[in-house]
Parts: C-alpha cells; structure tokens; sequence
C-alpha cells in the first residue's frame, strides 16, 4: 500500500513539474507583438537610397570656382538633351595656373562644393564599376577625363553620351550632382580616383 501511494506522489510532483517548465517557455501575445514592433522599427530606421525619378529636363548648367583661394578656376559645363536620348555634355575651363597642363574631371555623388568639394563624396558609380578611363572595359559613369589647358589655361571637351539623363531615374541622372576639377591628370587605374589630386574646382548641376 505504501508502495502505491509513494507510486501516486512521485506521478503527481512528475506532472506538476512538467507544467511549470511548460509554462516558463510559453510566447505571450504581448511578447511577440513586442517583437514584431521591435523588428518594424529596425527595418524603418534603415537607410534607403532614393531611387524616386526625377522630372526631365532639356537643359542644366554646373557654374564652376575655385574651392582654394591661391587657385583661380573659372568655367561652365552645359548639358543638352538631345532628340535621341542622348545628353550632349559642353565643358569649358579656365585655370591660369595649371597653363599648358591637363587637369582631371569627373562626376561626383552629391551636389554639394562645400569643405572644399569634400562634400561632393566620391565619382558617381551607379553602376559599381572599377575607375577607369571613359569608353574603356570599365569605368565610372562619372569619370569624364582629363582636359588639356593651353598657355593661358584655357580649354574645352565635349561628350555625348547615353549613360546619362537630365532628370529620370537615379541611375542615370546627374541633375544635383558635382562637377569636380582636379589638379592633377587622371592615370585611369589607380582606384577609386585615378590619383587626380586636391579637388581645386566644383559646380552643382542643376
């Protein structure tokens, strides 16, 4: 008989047990709404890029000046969208101290000149590829190259090209981006800038 009741007892105490350690890893439904909430204001904190196109236009202008006060850089590029969908590119410079030398020019991110053009960030590469000259197995879509100044420090180049648009989707449009001059050439394969030197020069696109 005391065989049996011992027998009851350890059952009993077995099936308290396993309710107790059933009820310790119970989810309540406020935990997982608090979970749910938690995971919701991670995702909404992420950063996104804007990808949201912009409206066309015909025409834009970067203005161009010195970002160091010993190094007078004056200049416009101009863009025109062309029937066929092309951006026809007009760039003009004049750096009297960089007479009959080359200086590198490219597209850069942001278009913001300031901290002398450190602002701007890097080339614009919508298409993560390496640095390279324009044209060749890889490139930037911002890597325009390098002028060639004559003994006044003037000079010009022009680019029609399909990689770019006045407006439209982000990959492609360079309204409100820089326009960078620098004061060295590009050699086209040190990475990521070509090895160009201090950004002496920067207008906004717009």
């Amino acid at each position: 008989m005391k065989s049996f009741l011992s027998m009851i007892l350890l059952a009993s105490f077995a099936f308290l047990l396993s309710c107790n350690n059933n009820g310790s890893t119970e989810t309540t439904s406020s935990d997982t709404s608090k979970t749910t909430a938690d995971n919701t204001m991670m995702n909404d904190t992420m950063p996104h890029a804007d990808t949201t196109p912009q409206p066309m236009v015909n025409h834009a202008e970067a203005v161009l000046s010195g970002t160091f006060s010993d190094t007078t850089v004056n200049g416009t590029a101009k863009f025109d969208a062309e029937s066929d969908g092309k951006v026809k590119m007009m760039l003009e410079l004049t750096i009297p101290a960089k007479a009959n030398k080359s200086v590198a020019v490219h597209i850069h991110e942001h278009g913001d000149c300031g901290d002398t053009a450190k602002m701007a960030h890097g080339h614009w590469n919508p298409t993560n590829a390496q640095h390279g000259k324009w044209g060749s197995a890889s490139f930037h879509s911002g890597d325009i190259g390098n002028v060639k100044l004559d003994s006044k420090g003037h000079g010009t180049l022009s680019l029609t090209t399909d990689l770019w648009t006045l407006g439209g989707i982000a990959g492609k449009n360079i309204l409100n981006r820089s326009i960078i001059i620098h004061g060295g050439m590009d050699d086209y394969k040190t990475q990521p800038s070509g090895n160009s030197g201090a950004r002496i020069g920067c207008g906004v696109i717009k």
